[in-house]
């Protein structure tokens, strides 16, 4: 059997397999719908490949807001297939797929009046319940009267709330579902390597037969042979099939959505919160000890390797949040700011990015390349399950079906039975009750990887910081059995310390340094540089965020 673990031994057994085996499905891109089109095309018995120029989930897959969900704006656009289908994907994640990653959450749809808007508001959500079939992983929708609303969320506005819905969807740590479907596709035979840039295709006639590609460690030069090669690039599609020469049948246009981060006190509710605005629909997101709002929606054609946020996206989502709150959140609370770009399918360039639909696309530009772009996070598994049927076409043969419908993720089996055994596991293992919890909210049953770590080394046992609920065994797991190649990785994607600690993790980074140096057989001098690469990142982002609430605060003073 394959093992599931990412490490420095996996990568370097993946960089010789590269070079000197022949692929039936080679993936780029190492972002949700790459990975999961690895795991599609292994788990159907086929040979596959991955790379990726960066870390997984490094770009899009990391920067989302968090949720898995049907997309009530898409019922107002009449796009019932694709929030049929998002919601068929939402139940089989909460229930089977991945119940350790993918959690309900609630949401309060607030009320200003109470007779039209209910109604209204009640229907759609009637039919977003409905749309979702015979599964009932999450309750029904609920409508909730003045007074409680006063009680679940004190921070709506009294004068102006007259009371709300609420209704459920589902929550992510998009990163960490990503890194775990890779893991899923290692465990099923996928060779996979990060740090690994596709820079030209080979081609045998008219036929692409593979990638030249380097490896950004060591710097080699590596020609993967494939029969087919299936590119997942997301915002990078355009660029590639221009690197590659290639002419796809459509474009990518790029809509930014930015999301602001606030301590759990700015903020008063038992539930998140959805509001309504002119072009879109802003979230209150719950996240641990912490708040996520957002998201904005407005066309980007800057840096694809580091959006940020601009003055006018933190403004329009604190105007549109305080409509309805008080007191109101100010900028003086803002944590952090992130952004992520959006790849819409775009057949005419001049299209507005909120009217574009979210379905995706499957291309074959050339013989033995196939691409896929467009869609939504919620339904990576049916994205990668088409651009693999459309794969498998090349290879000429009758190949299995995609099982991935019914393919738990590692960590899934037995999630539900540990869930009863907190206390038990508290006591074996001499944790709190609380770290078990938050383990098995991480790794489900793989907590048992974690557990042997700290049986090793009981000093893993500790916490990384006193304010945060990360323990050091999670820091040395990271690399030991997710991948996680820098500082970076670990703080940024293997854990969200990057948009939770208030100086984003940069007080830790030596501690996290020392921690999966080892493992990584990293010299002081290795060591020292990743923990630079990364104070220098959040430098930049720090820089551009000072500047941005600098800004925000003039305009508030002179207001």
């Amino acid at each position: 059997m394959f093992s599931s673990q990412l490490n420095p031994d996996q990568r370097d057994e993946a960089i010789s397999l590269l070079s000197t085996e022949s692929f039936d499905v080679l993936v780029i891109g190492g972002g949700v719908t790459g990975v999961g089109a690895a795991l599609d095309a292994a788990s159907r018995g086929l040979k596959v490949a991955l790379i990726e120029s960066q870390d997984l989930a490094a770009g899009t897959s990391s920067r989302s807001s968090k949720l898995i969900h049907g997309g009530l704006r898409y019922l107002e656009q009449y796009d019932f297939k694709l929030v049929r289908e998002a919601l068929h994907e939402r139940e089989l994640m909460v229930s089977s797929l991945s119940p350790h990653l993918v959690k309900p959450v609630g949401f309060l749809f607030p009320l200003t009046e109470k007779f039209k808007e209910r109604t209204y508001v009640g229907a759609g959500l009637a039919l977003y319940d409905a749309l979702r079939g015979f599964q009932r992983a999450l309750p029904w929708h609920k409508h909730i009267g003045q007074k409680q609303i006063n009680e679940i969320a004190p921070s709506l506005r009294p004068d102006l709330i007259t009371g709300a819905i609420k209704y459920f969807d589902a929550q992510v740590d998009d990163a960490r579902h990503t890194m775990t479907i890779a893991r899923t596709a290692a465990r099923h035979g996928a060779v996979i390597a990060t740090r690994v840039s596709a820079q030209s295709l080979l081609r045998e006639g008219k036929r692409i037969v593979g990638v030249k590609a380097k490896d950004l460690v060591s710097g080699k030069i590596i020609n993967i042979t494939a029969t087919a090669t299936v590119m997942c690039a997301g915002i990078w599609s355009d660029e590639l099939h221009a690197n590659f020469d290639l002419k796809p049948g459509y474009g990518v246009t790029m809509s930014k959505g930015v999301h602001i981060v606030l301590p759990g006190s700015a903020i008063k509710s038992n539930a998140g919160i959805i509001l309504k605005t002119p072009v879109s629909v802003l979230f209150l997101i719950p996240w641990a000890d912490k708040w996520i709002v957002g998201t904005t929606d407005t066309p980007y054609t800057g840096d694809r390797a580091e959006p940020f946020a601009s003055r006018e996206d933190v403004q329009y989502i604190l105007d549109q949040a305080n409509r309805v709150l008080t007191p109101k959140i100010s900028v003086d609370q803002i944590i952090g700011v992130y952004a992520g770009l959006r790849p819409l399918v775009a057949n005419n360039k001049n299209s507005s990015t909120t009217k574009l639909s979210r379905e995706h696309t499957v291309d074959r530009p050339a013989a033995g390349f196939v691409s896929v772009a467009g869609g939504k996070y919620t339904t990576y598994r049916v994205m990668a399950k088409d651009v693999i049927d459309r794969a498998v076409i090349e290879l000429r043969a009758i190949k299995p079906e995609s099982v991935t419908e019914k393919l738990p993720l590692v960590g899934a089996d037995g999630y539900f039975a540990l869930v009863q055994q907190v206390e038990r596991l508290a006591e074996t293992s001499g944790l709190d009750s609380q770290t078990i919890t938050h383990l098995l909210n991480r790794y489900g049953s793989m907590i048992s990887e974690i557990l042997d770590l700290i049986i090793d080394n009981p000093k893993l046992a500790a916490k990384i910081d006193p304010e945060l609920t990360y323990i050091k065994a999670e820091i040395h797991y990271a690399a030991s059995h997710e991948g996680a190649r820098t500082v970076d990785d670990v703080i940024s994607r293997r854990t969200r310390i990057a948009f939770e600690a208030q100086d984003h993790g940069v007080h830790l980074a030596e501690a996290v340094s020392t921690i999966i140096g080892p493992v990584l057989g990293w010299s002081t001098k290795e060591r020292k540089a990743s923990v630079l690469a990364y104070e220098e990142l959040v430098d930049r982002e720090l820089e551009a965020l000072d500047q941005l609430l600098e800004v925000n605060e003039d305009e508030s003073i002179n207001s």
